[in-house]
């Protein structure tokens, strides 16, 4: 079903464009198989690199596209709906970048964004722990002074880490004071470091392709160039960084929603049953109308908490609106597809099973739907009471 776009130029109308041709004829037809086999596809983000695509949000001047993000989140649904773990790899790569782009000096930005954005590098963002998941200000990886003072040593583990022992350079959240939010500080951290590791990645339900696993400090040491941001501050940014990120994870959602609508609808207008195409009764044309109906609202929100951000306003509650909102139509659609397609749906030679299990993931991954609903009662009656 030919997607409506309304996109803000001729410029991100040829942008888009050529996302399309990308995701046609290198990212869609190895899809199925490379997931299967679990294979990461480096080679392809290096070509997304080369074209331009894994800085798309931040400024020229520094090797990004200056991109708004409602042009840059059409592309990451576009992405996503040829193979998720590419969508959801330029989405994690360039929340590792946030961090950098929008509170590091001008020193360490013309340092490190170029490689970042527009040569190659692949990044990670390193939150969460494994005692440490939606309670994100509990985290326990430490970095202390060095002897000299001049530098950190950084010492943890940082669990669900997506690019977790592939990725070029990593940004670090950890604790360099007291307990609380207000005791964390950034880090980028080079994927080389000594004392740097990951382990096996995870045994994922879906995402196969996309290398979820643990990352171990053990007294890696950075310079103070690599701090970003204030001390303590590590938390706003990780906040800031999380809901620009949360727009991201949506616009995926939609774009995975999207590709089971028209595997579903091409499978209706196919097969036939009592004479006639599935695609003529009612049950399944209503069900068929739901999904769309879904899809549609989802991009429509994640479009609007875009404009917001764009335009230098507040936009957390919409990014969780809409993080919350598309990753529950994701599910709810691919679900759908899967009974639309019957028996066949529950095959491997059909992409639904597949998109059904990758749309959990996106439930959970970048905070929780149940964090969602706190963040935006938060903003709609103010913090929970004890």
């Amino acid at each position: 079903m030919p997607v409506d776009r309304h996109l803000p130029s001729g410029e991100a109308r040829d942008l888009l464009a050529l996302v399309r041709d990308i995701a046609h004829r290198e990212v869609a037809p190895t899809a199925a198989a490379e997931e299967d086999a679990g294979r990461f596809p480096r080679e392809l983000f290096r070509l997304l690199s080369e074209s331009g695509l894994l800085g798309l949000p931040y400024p020229a001047e520094h090797g990004g596209g200056d991109q708004p993000y409602e042009v840059y989140l059409q592309v990451l649904e576009e992405l996503a709906a040829a193979r998720l773990t590419v969508g959801l790899g330029v989405s994690v790569h360039t929340l590792s970048c946030h961090a950098l782009a929008a509170y590091g000096t001008k020193q360490q930005r013309a340092e490190h964004l170029p490689g970042m954005l527009g040569q190659g590098l692949l990044g990670a963002y390193c939150l969460s722990e494994p005692s440490s998941g939606s309670d994100a200000a509990s985290l326990r990886t430490r970095a202390v002074r060095d002897d000299a003072g001049a530098g950190w040593v950084i010492s943890g583990t940082k669990a669900w880490t997506t690019h977790g022992g592939i990725a070029d350079f990593y940004t670090v959240m950890a604790r360099t004071g007291g307990e609380g939010p207000r005791g964390i500080t950034a880090f980028l951290v080079p994927g080389d470091a000594a004392g740097l590791s990951a382990a096996p990645p995870e045994r994922k339900m879906g995402l196969k392709g996309s290398p979820t696993a643990q990352v171990h400090f053990d007294r890696v040491a950075v310079g103070d160039d690599r701090r970003i941001g204030e001390e303590g501050q590590g938390f706003a940014i990780a906040l800031s960084s999380l809901d620009a990120g949360r727009l991201g994870i949506a616009a995926c959602a939609i774009g995975l929603a999207q590709a089971a609508l028209d595997e579903a609808v091409a499978y209706a207008a196919e097969r036939r049953q009592f004479g006639r195409p599935v695609a003529g009764f009612q049950g399944i044309r209503f069900m068929l109308a739901d999904m769309a109906t879904q899809v549609a609202a989802g991009r429509a929100l994640y479009l609007a908490a875009a404009r917001l951000k764009d335009a230098g306003q507040p936009f957390s509650a919409e990014a969780a609106m809409a993080k919350l909102h598309c990753t529950d139509t994701a599910m709810r659609v691919t679900t759908d597809a899967v009974q639309v397609l019957g028996g066949y749906g529950y095959t491997a030679d059909f992409p639904v099973e597949r998109y059904m299990r990758e749309a959990k993931v996106l439930q959970i991954v970048e905070g929780t739907n149940q964090i969602q609903r706190m963040v935006i009662a938060r903003h709609l009656v103010g913090p929970e009471t004890r």
